[in-house]
């Protein structure tokens, strides 16, 4: 099979997709790719191709690469987006890079499109070794997924079984001209060290090396897909559900979580928590085991990347990291109650229904406060808390209605059937997730 029809049979299940977008460094790789799929739709029916151009601009030699990419695709007569991107200071630049590079990926995205990244079996087996090395679990040893979503669409990589050799023959036989970033000699970095002095002696040893390297990842990707649907399972068996479904926190069965093994616990919680926040190694879990045997009475707290768990009651919450998030906890006048109320850093509020008279405003506890309940005389705030069932963790940060400096109202809770009601909306959403 000629690498063209490779290529295109990878990507038959993308056929109908709106736009394949390629990712488009100048390098030998994706310039081969770009080149496959522009030369194939002169004479195939192929979904609009357009070129994607990230310039980090980390080094002086770069700045000629947007010309150059243009260049080449003016010459195959494709679409050349060139996005410039800001990449963040840190420990790993190569993560910052690959971080900026995908946030623009995924924003560029339209529904439904394809990006196609020009990842081959070599670059694979390369990110197994370097995962392997790094103490990665059966995820992180799947290496590079054929596809995944990103942003309102999907990426693909169709090179995946192809190797290198295979695209340095594809480029010289039809003279393309790609770029050479300096920074691939360096073998101070982790990869390049892989790529330049340990595969090659790899290979010279076991000629296949890269193929197999590749298939063992093929193998961790299936393991993976099991300890997936496993957890899939395990999940469905342990949601949870909050006395108060205004919260919208999404919790777990905490009684139900530890009738599974250690193992499995540790599996539904890394699946559970995919799209909200990177998981620590397997030597850092003490702070789950010390969430989970702490006593009834406790209030134990496993903080993580992006958020943290909690419990409640029998619960398992977890917080995103809005929550940890600088508040304005001052009062606040409301001038206006017909409009909805900003809080800084605390979401809105909003009257359901007749707005009462008087000077309104939205405060907070600052301990001690009592409501007047017909027929139930003056009550405690925080006993009327604690019946409703509202997480102590919570309760800082429940919006309270005073009409002339008198606690008349509590955001979210009927407590008064005559009184107002006043709707709270916190948004825990920091930055867009894909639902679990």
């Amino acid at each position: 099979m000629s690498l063209e029809s490779a290529v295109l049979a990878r990507l038959a299940a993308w056929r109908d997709a709106p736009c394949w977008r390629v990712a488009f460094s100048g390098g030998l790789d994706s310039t081969a790719l770009l080149h496959i799929l522009a030369t194939s739709a002169q004479r195939r029916e192929l979904p609009p191709i357009r070129a994607v151009h990230i310039h980090h601009g980390l080094q002086a030699v770069a700045e000629q690469w947007p010309a150059h990419c243009q260049r080449i695709c003016d010459e195959l007569g494709v679409p050349l987006d060139i996005v410039t991107v800001q990449v963040a200071p840190g420990a790993s630049l190569e993560r910052a890079a690959r971080e900026a590079r995908y946030a623009a990926f995924s924003d560029l995205m339209a529904a439904d499109e394809v990006l196609l990244l020009a990842q081959h079996q070599d670059d694979q087996a390369e990110t197994l070794l370097y995962r392997l090395l790094r103490g990665a679990g059966v995820r992180g040893l799947a290496a590079m997924a054929q596809s995944r979503s990103l942003g309102a669409g999907h990426a693909v990589r169709p090179l995946l079984e192809v190797p290198r050799k295979t695209l340095e023959a594809y480029a010289a036989r039809h003279g393309l001209q790609w770029v050479e970033d300096p920074s691939n000699d360096d073998s101070g970095f982790a990869r390049n060290f892989l790529r330049r002095d340990i595969l090659p002696q790899l290979a010279g040893h076991w000629p296949g090396a890269p193929a197999v390297l590749a298939r063992a990842a093929a193998h961790q990707a299936e393991a993976h897909g099991l300890l997936r649907d496993l957890a899939e399972i395990d999940l469905e068996r342990c949601r949870g559900q909050l006395e108060i479904s205004w919260l919208g926190t999404p919790c777990v069965d905490l009684s139900a979580l530890r009738q599974l093994t250690e193992a499995r616990q540790r599996n539904l919680l890394r699946h559970w928590l995919d799209n909200e926040t990177r998981m620590p190694d397997s030597r850092h879990w003490q702070g789950w085991a010390d969430l989970r045997d702490a006593a009834a009475d406790a209030s134990p707290v496993w903080r993580l990347e992006s958020g943290e768990l909690r419990r409640h009651g029998d619960q398992l919450l977890w917080l995103g990291e809005a929550w940890g998030a600088p508040w304005v906890s001052q009062e606040q006048p409301w001038p206006n109650g017909e409009r909805p109320l900003e809080l800084p850093g605390n979401g809105i509020v909003a009257f359901a229904g007749p707005v009462p008279d008087g000077r309104l405003s939205i405060a907070y506890r600052q301990g001690g406060e009592v409501l007047d309940l017909p027929g139930r005389g003056r009550r405690d705030l925080k006993k009327l808390l604690q019946e409703a069932g509202v997480p102590e963790f919570i309760r800082p940060r429940l919006p309270l209605l005073r009409r002339d400096g008198q606690v008349v109202a509590v955001a979210n809770l009927r407590l008064d059937p005559s009184g107002a009601e006043l709707r709270w909306q916190f948004s825990s959403v920091v930055t867009p997730v894909r639902a679990w």
